[in-house]
């Protein structure tokens, strides 16, 4: 199995996982070294905080609607990989965020859902 077959297995199951944020994409809401409870089935709105697989690359970014579609952008506009990228359907949505927690400040944990 590769590399890449070896990531899509380890999220395509059904139990919610976490990851810590890297870079600041997703500032001010996610800061780098935050932690995020992804959930694989967890339902899709306009506004979510999703993972997505795009061009070969997992991201971490927000699902918005666009009269156009579905669209992934980021919170900073100084993202390294421009604010917005289109979507052309949700099958690169492959989780979504249910909560944020600051390691060590349980007081600053955010829900999702």
């Amino acid at each position: 199995m590769s590399r890449k077959d070896a990531d899509e297995a380890a999220c395509s199951g059904g139990e919610c996982f976490a990851l810590r944020v890297i870079g600041e994409d997703m500032a001010p809401e996610f800061l780098h070294g935050e932690i995020i409870i992804v959930e694989p089935a967890g339902a899709l709105k306009d506004g979510s905080y999703v993972l997505a697989r795009h061009e070969d690359e997992w991201l971490f970014r927000q699902l918005r609607r666009s009269d156009d579609g579905w669209q992934l952008r980021a919170l900073n506009p100084a993202c390294r990989q421009g604010a917005v990228l289109p979507l052309p359907d949700l099958a690169a949505v492959r989780g979504v965020i249910i909560q944020k927690a600051v390691p060590g400040r349980r007081r600053l944990s955010r829900f999702y859902v």
